[in-house]
């Protein structure tokens, strides 16, 4: 079946386009991209102005928790959550119960994520087994098996050889590691960022030292094997330097950040409310200058990816006492309009294409995989959104199985309003 996407602006940096064209969808697949495309029996969806036509979102950090943690999330669920936030495609952490270090466990994810027919899933396989940093996982089975990328996320790849070793060998395979750097000496017990709001509010703090020093070792050992490196979910401001320090000696080192570190800093420990188990995330919110610094690069374009860290747990796990609260938030549902309105709308500091493109061919390249285009040809995954739609963020509405989000209320300028995955709507405002 044939569909026409007629009207609206149509941004695809892939290809280089940003106008006002038509979209022919033919099928599962973009079918022709252009102005004043005639109908010839196709069926015609009229796109209102003011709405922008773009690839499919992909976020590379994500977690469905399937299997065994499925009272947080499941595949079924998290992919829900996926196509309402405007995406179509995702990559899932492998720290899932058991730990997706071998072919049964990603074809268990993949064979649920088909059942699911929503967004896409990419696993990504651990880097060492069940993610313990002593012996590297069989990583030609995982890429065999369907996985894009490896990861010990939740934990960093222990030492120093273990990762040498790892970039070495996923190199080999075309695979991407992605590093949560994490100096576990030195976080120690903490359960958010060492400064004057932990220290006040009598809470063990994560120095933003523990994660720069990993990020210069993974730079280090990524120019020594000559091996790509990702570090993922940036948040110190001494991060991002090794990260441009690395770039500039063409090191080949990417990174990425997630919304809740360019909006949110340590400051929301104290309030609205105090010791908010919602605002408890690993890494932690940071001070006003490590925000800055990262908002800025995403201006300059240090920051290849935005990514949520999407990290669903049940309610009961997080009304808790903040020491005993498991780290991390929901974010598939609230991550474009946070990054519309906040940095496109109110600080001016990014460019709808630019963040078109961070969410779109960025990713898919790192990942390497068919999307984040629509050149014709390319799978028929859109993502249309309403840059000006006014709306408030309501956890009792959200798709995802878990709730934890500190963003409940805000309200925010900017969204996705319909997703199309392989030629077929799979949600709609």
């Amino acid at each position: 079946m044939k569909r026409l996407l007629k009207g609206g602006r149509v941004v695809d940096p892939a290809s280089g386009v940003d106008g006002a064209f038509d979209v022919l969808i033919d099928g599962d697949r973009i079918d022709r991209v252009a102005r004043d495309l005639p109908a010839d029996g196709a069926e015609v969806v009229e796109i209102p102005d003011g709405l922008i036509i773009c690839p499919g979102f992909i976020d590379m950090h994500v977690h469905l928790r399937e299997p065994g943690q499925e009272h947080k999330e499941t595949v079924a669920s998290g992919t829900g959550a996926a196509v309402a936030g405007g995406f179509t495609a995702v990559a899932c952490m492998p720290n899932t119960d058991p730990i997706n270090d071998d072919a049964n466990v990603t074809s268990y994810i993949l064979k649920k994520a088909h059942e699911a027919a929503l967004a896409r899933v990419y696993p990504i396989g651990a880097v060492s087994r069940g993610s313990r940093g002593e012996l590297l996982a069989d990583i030609a089975e995982l890429k065999a098996a369907g996985c894009v990328a490896l990861s010990d996320d939740g934990r960093p790849v222990a030492t120093a050889l273990l990762m040498r070793r790892a970039l070495e060998y996923a190199s080999m395979f075309g695979m991407l590691i992605i590093d949560h750097c994490e100096d576990a000496s030195l976080k120690g017990d903490g359960v958010a960022h060492e400064g004057y709001q932990a220290a006040a509010l009598g809470l063990r703090g994560i120095p933003g030292a523990a994660e720069a020093i990993m990020v210069e070792r993974d730079v280090l050992l990524s120019e020594v094997t000559g091996a790509p490196v990702h570090i993922a979910h940036m948040s110190a401001r001494a991060s991002l330097r090794a990260v441009r320090k690395g770039k500039d000696a063409a090191t080949r080192v990417r990174c990425e950040v997630t919304p809740h570190h360019f909006t949110l800093t340590d400051e929301a420990l104290a309030s609205p409310v105090a010791y908010d188990t919602n605002v408890k995330m690993n890494p932690p919110l940071r001070e006003v200058a490590d925000r800055d610094a990262m908002i800025e690069g995403l201006r300059d374009g240090s920051i290849d990816v935005i990514a949520t860290d999407h990290a669903p747990h049940h309610y009961d796990e997080k009304k808790v006492e903040f020491d005993r609260a498991p780290f991390g938030i929901v974010g598939l549902e609230t991550e474009l309009g946070l990054f519309i309105d906040l940095l496109v709308h109110k600080h001016h500091k990014i460019d709808i294409a630019r963040l078109i493109a961070m969410y779109t061919i960025a990713p898919a390249r790192l990942l390497k995989i068919d999307a984040g285009t629509l050149s014709i040809g390319a799978r028929a995954d859109v993502t249309l959104i309403d840059p000006e739609l006014e709306w408030t963020v309501r956890i009792d509405q959200f798709e995802s199985a878990s709730r934890n989000s500190p963003f409940n209320g805000w309200k925010l300028k900017g969204r996705a309003v319909r997703t199309i995955a392989g030629g077929k709507t799979v949600w709609k405002l």
